[in-house]
């Protein structure tokens, strides 16, 4: 083998060398151990997510040993009960009457005009289910209870505190100025609970029909070229003072 041949080859080898070691430096920049070290998320509502689960609404109905009957109070809750039935309820109604109580023949003539008032207001009467019931403390009032299944938003539990909130050798967070475990828990429940449909959480509501006497008549003033501005009547008795005009 000549001299030439012997440096070229050697030339060769070396680049390879170098390729090679780089190819090694830019693989570790990319290696993982795969071991996942356990922390709290710093976002609140990866930490804290409001969950969509079925729950229960429920009514109580007080009865007087002597009343047998629904006031006009107890009668709306028990109409708006059926509204919010057909709206929103998921199972049948079961209606939890005492029974062995001082109140037990009061609140059956009770549960017999609530069941006639469920009816009137659309629920089916194969849908309501009497069971009766005793209060585990007898110095309680026994009391009906309306409830029915379901679908709700929910987040917490809250008030988790596992570690301190000062600094310590067992709260890394503090000195990396991270979210505590209770942080944002009360916001995510309060929102939860103010959720009317949970539906809205996952996807918009379907797009009503326009009101067409309305779109009509401001279609008709803009091809007059007048103004589409709505005028209230009312709105000039809402104001303190004439200043600006």
């Amino acid at each position: 083998m000549s001299g030439s041949s012997a440096a070229k080859n050697g030339r060769a080898w070396r680049r390879l060398g170098v390729l090679t070691g780089l190819a090694l430096t830019l693989g570790a920049c990319n290696y993982t151990t795969g071991e996942v070290v356990a922390t709290i998320p710093d976002d609140y509502k990866v930490r804290h997510p409001i969950a969509i689960e079925e729950g229960r609404q429920s009514t109580v109905i007080f009865v007087g040993n002597g009343r047998g009957g629904l006031t006009y109070q107890q009668r709306a809750d028990v109409v708006g009960l059926a509204r919010s039935w057909l709206r929103e309820g998921t199972g049948g109604i079961v209606a939890e009457v005492p029974a062995g109580t001082p109140n037990a023949r009061a609140a059956a003539d009770a549960y017999r005009e609530i069941r006639a008032t469920l009816t009137a207001g659309g629920v089916p009467s194969h849908a309501i289910t009497m069971r009766n019931t005793m209060p585990d403390d007898p110095r309680q009032l026994a009391v009906i209870r309306l409830s029915y299944p379901k679908i709700a938003a929910v987040a917490g539990p809250c008030g988790l505190w596992p570690d301190d909130l000062g600094p310590n050798i067992n709260n890394p967070g503090y000195s990396n100025n991270l979210h505590y475990q209770n942080f944002g828990c009360a916001t995510q429940r309060n929102l939860a609970a103010m959720i009317d449909n949970p539906a809205d959480l996952e996807q918009p509501r379907s797009e009503m029909a326009a009101y067409t006497p309305r779109r009509s008549a401001l279609f008709e003033k803009y091809r007059k070229g007048e103004s589409t501005a709505v005028a209230y009547p009312e709105s000039d008795k809402a104001k303190l003072s004439e200043t600006g005009k």
